[in-house]
C-alpha cells in the first residue's frame, strides 16, 4: 500500500453491542467527519437528540446517519450552493464511501433529486443495497473504494482520491471534480505530490460529440440532438443541457 493511500485507509468504525461511552462517541465522531466532509463542527450543531436515540439503543448507526444527512446542517453545506452534479459527487463519497461509478447513475440520482426532492435523495443512499451489504445497520461509512474491492471498477480508485483531496480538507468547495471523466467514460488523473488535482489523461487537445435527447415539453415530443465540444468545454456544456432538461445519450470522441 503506497503511503497516499494509506493517509486514507483506516479500520472501519462499528458501534458494538457492548460499547462504552467512550467507544459511542468515537462513533459519534467518526460519523460527522464522514458525512460531513471533515466540515468543522459547532457544539450548537450537533444533532442531540440523534445522539440520545443511538446512546439508548433506539435507532442503529445506520439512522443516525440518515439523520446527519437530512438535517439543515448537510442541507445548507451540501445542496444549498452545489450543482445537483456536485451534490450527488458528495453524496456518494460521504453516504457510500466512493465515488459516483458511471453517468447513468449519477442521471438516476439527478431525477431523483428533481421529481422527489431532497429526503427521497437522501434515503436512496441509505435504503440501497449498496449501504447494507457495505456498512449494515452499525458500521459508520468510510472511504472503502481506495481499497480493492468486489463491484468497484479500479477507475474508482482515482476518482475516490480526487474526491478524497488531502486528509485535512473539506468539501465545501462547490466544484463538480468528476463530471468530465464519468460523463465521457476516461480514466481520472491522479498527481501524487497533489492528492485532488482531477483531469482526464491526454484529453486536452481532443474533441468530443455529446449527444443528448432534448425535453420538449409535456405536449411537445422530445428531439435528439449533438454537440461537439473540447474537453475543455465538455463539463460546462454537460451542465447546460442537463440545466435545460435534457438528457446524455452518449460521449464520444470525435475522430
Amino acid at each position: 500500500m503506497s503511503s497516499l493511500t494509506a493517509a486514507f485507509v483506516s479500520d472501519p468504525v462499528e458501534l458494538r453491542s457492548n460499547a462504552t461511552e467512550d467507544d459511542l462517541q468515537v462513533v459519534i465522531r467518526a460519523a460527522y467527519r464522514q458525512v460531513l466532509g471533515n466540515a468543522h463542527l459547532m457544539e450548537s450543531q450537533r444533532l442531540t437528540s440523534a445522539k440520545s436515540l443511538l446512546r439508548n439503543g433506539d435507532i442503529t448507526v445506520r439512522e443516525f446517519v440518515r439523520q446527519v444527512a437530512k438535517s439543515d446542517l448537510y442541507q445548507s453545506l451540501f445542496f444549498n450552493t452545489n450543482s445537483a452534479y456536485r451534490f450527488i459527487e458528495l453524496n456518494c463519497k460521504h453516504l457510500l464511501g466512493r465515488a459516483p461509478l458511471e453517468q447513468t447513475e449519477i442521471s438516476h440520482h439527478v431525477q431523483i433529486c428533481n421529481t422527489q426532492g431532497y429526503e427521497a435523495e437522501i434515503d436512496s443512499y441509505i435504503d440501497s443495497n449498496d449501504y447494507i451489504q457495505n456498512f449494515g445497520e452499525n458500521i459508520v461509512p468510510y472511504p472503502r473504494s481506495i481499497r480493492s474491492q468486489t463491484g468497484i471498477k479500479n477507475v474508482g480508485f482515482n476518482r475516490m482520491l480526487s474526491l478524497l483531496g488531502g486528509a485535512a480538507t473539506s468539501d465545501r468547495s462547490n466544484q463538480a471534480q468528476l463530471i468530465a471523466t464519468i460523463a465521457s467514460n476516461l480514466p481520472q488523473k491522479i498527481k501524487l505530490s497533489s492528492v485532488g488535482t482531477s483531469g482526464a489523461s491526454s484529453t486536452t487537445g481532443k474533441r468530443f460529440r455529446i449527444a443528448a435527447a432534448k425535453s420538449g415539453g409535456a405536449k411537445v415530443r422530445a428531439s435528439n440532438i449533438s454537440y461537439e465540444v473540447s474537453y475543455a468545454q465538455m463539463s460546462q456544456q454537460i451542465k447546460n443541457i442537463q440545466k435545460m432538461g435534457g438528457k446524455i445519450l452518449s460521449i464520444t470522441e470525435v475522430g
